[in-house]
């Protein structure tokens, strides 16, 4: 079979390849998560259905060495890879099957499609991302407002402040402009087309950064609930995930902001 032919048999299953890589990725972040993500502790340890959770003496965390910076900053961009990547496969697939069409065109020569390349550049902003987080839940911590093994708010004052935050951003023009984007992968992928390795990089880390601005304050409300409450994480990815594929994402995303509001000026006055 020569090399041409190889090839074309390739990108005739890229597709399929394509989508498994992506459930791959999400399947092992999740696994990774339920393992209890290097803390030493077990996830099913750190859930609860309760909110606000319950209050107990908080832990005090030990001084932070070099590498439990590096686990809580591997915990971090897991988790947004577990949450973050279904929402972002349709546009992946599309950016794939345009680039296979330009092939089948003739406008681009015979190549791998660097589908890679566009998820790593989309990785590489929640990275950017997962580092402020971890710098945040550190001064948190060493503020006594964060627990340091369950990873839960511990101050009503701080919940009820990100919740209202978090609510009031759903509908801030901000907020609606990169959330357009994100409901809009034909529209991204035809204003924003570049060829190339290099190209679809620069394209992952564009749609990132439109997904980043859309839920960095959703994802805030992991210091509420627990950073690794596994029902606090598959509540807001489920958010995340309705917000940007249901035909009636914008308006449940306003509503679920009116809830955020609501409860955090409950917590603020109890």
């Amino acid at each position: 079979m020569s090399e041409l032919t190889v090839t074309e048999t390739f990108l005739k299953r890229e597709r399929w390849i394509v989508a498994s890589g992506l459930v791959l990725i999400c399947a092992l972040s999740w696994a990774y998560l339920l393992a209890g993500a290097g803390t030493g502790m077990s996830a099913v340890a750190m859930s609860n259905w309760q909110f606000p959770p319950p209050a107990h003496a908080v832990t005090a965390g030990g001084a932070w060495d070099a590498s439990y910076w590096l686990v809580m900053f591997s915990m971090w961009w897991v988790m947004m890879i577990a949450m973050m990547m279904p929402s972002a496969a349709p546009v992946v697939l599309l950016y794939a099957r345009v680039y296979r069409h330009g092939q089948r065109q003739g406008q681009i020569g015979p190549t791998y499609v660097p589908t890679v390349s566009f998820i790593a550049g989309y990785l590489l902003a929640w990275l950017i991302f997962s580092g402020a987080a971890t710098g945040l839940q550190w001064v948190l911590e060493s503020l006594g407002l964060l627990d340091a093994m369950m990873m839960w708010s511990s101050d009503a004052v701080l919940s009820g402040s990100l919740l209202i935050a978090a609510g009031i951003y759903q509908i801030l023009p901000l907020k609606q402009a990169c959330l357009k984007h994100c409901r809009s992968p034909v529209d991204f992928v035809s204003r924003n087309w570049r060829q190339g390795w290099t190209g679809a990089s620069v394209m992952g880390i564009q749609h990132g950064i439109y997904c980043v601005g859309c839920c960095w304050m959703v994802m805030a409300l992991l210091f509420v609930g627990g950073i690794m409450n596994l029902v606090w994480v598959a509540g807001l990815s489920i958010l995340v995930l309705v917000e940007k594929l249901a035909p009636a994402g914008r308006g449940i995303g306003r509503a679920a902001g009116a809830v955020m509001i609501a409860t955090g000026a409950y917590l603020l006055v109890a």
